[in-house]
């Protein structure tokens, strides 16, 4: 039987790679598209010759993507930059990755005459400050600063393509995201990146506010594994919170990671907890994480070797690096 065709964008990335791992495990064809801005060809070291790579920026109106869309029976939407504070010094920059990256890539699988599903990467940043905790879909939507506003217009375009052109759209509400091969280099972002950098260099670990700020962790092997059965549902222009089934406090993880602690000032724009609402998604798709966040926290320390070359912050660099932060978003 010919196999099916899988886009993956942003592919060489952290969620990214992960489902090329799924897609190919299930004898897929997969075409990865990747600017390698935060992607590492060493995610796809293990596929090589069995996938096509394609190094383009998805932002960059002069590049023709349709010709890797073509005959795509699925597309997995990933590429995008990520984190709060680039966003708020780069906005730009953000919106020609989030925003007109999404366009582009809408544009080129609209033409693919096989195409089954797409399938776009959200985040669960559009909420805000929620105010409802578990959050639903139905909440509304508020996003506090431009990371979270410019995936909260891609996913808008995405929803809008799915109406005008009649596109097998779903879109997947991400919560708090973490596993093996998450981004290690780059300006202050992800809490895993920072703690498992300072363990290694026997820093304390930074804690923002007092630390009873709870997070949805979810394991990046149950994010792909959700994206995967929405591709295989009779669902279309449908949105999906995705998330762990609970919230786990700061104080926790550190408490699983171990070390030495200090706590720094709270940040405005940040929410007390984020905490899917995934009935939705279990009573529709039959989907569950299957990961415990022990059991995922153990998996990072397992691996923590891998954030050797992270960057080490501590008290003062990270006030710097988040200045810009709180001149933006406090005292509002």
């Amino acid at each position: 039987m010919k196999k099916q065709k899988a886009v993956v964008t942003g592919g060489a990335g952290f969620i990214g790679s992960h489902m090329v791992d799924l897609l190919v495990s299930k004898n897929y064809k997969v075409t990865v598209i990747d600017n390698l801005a935060n992607g590492r060809l060493d995610n796809l070291e293990h596929h090589k010759g069995k996938i096509e790579f394609v190094q383009v920026d998805i932002g960059d109106y002069e590049v023709d993507l349709t010709p890797y869309f073509e005959d795509a029976h699925y597309v997995f939407h990933y590429a995008a930059l990520a984190d709060i504070v680039p966003s708020i010094n780069n906005p730009l920059k953000y919106h020609k990755a989030n925003v007109d990256g999404t366009l582009q890539v809408l544009e080129a699988a609209k033409k693919s005459k096989n195409l089954k599903k797409f399938i776009y990467a959200a985040s669960s940043s559009c909420y805000g400050i929620p105010e409802i905790y578990p959050t639903p879909e139905s909440s509304p939507i508020k996003p506090e600063y431009p990371y979270a506003h410019t995936k909260t217009v891609g996913e808008q375009y995405a929803m809008h393509w799915a109406k005008v052109y009649d596109m097998p759209v779903i879109s997947m509400r991400f919560f708090n995201v973490y596993g093996v091969r998450h981004r290690t280099s780059g300006a202050y972002g992800a809490v895993f990146g920072v703690f498992l950098a300072q363990l290694l260099n026997d820093k304390p670990l930074t804690i923002v506010g007092d630390g009873k700020q709870t997070r949805d962790f979810t394991y990046v092997t149950d994010i792909v594994d959700a994206c995967y059965l929405a591709s295989q549902s009779n669902f279309t222009n449908e949105i999906f919170n995705v998330g762990s089934d609970n919230t786990y406090s700061i104080n926790y993880l550190v408490d699983l990671l171990g070390g030495d602690r200090v706590y720094i000032p709270k940040r405005p724009g940040e929410p007390d907890s984020t905490y899917a609402d995934i009935r939705k998604i279990k009573r529709e798709l039959g989907w569950y994480p299957k990961v415990s966040f022990e059991e995922g926290v153990k998996i990072m320390l397992e691996n923590i070797e891998l954030w050797r070359e992270a960057p080490l912050w501590d008290e003062n660099s990270i006030k710097e690096a988040t200045k810009d932060w709180f001149e933006c978003l406090g005292d509002k």
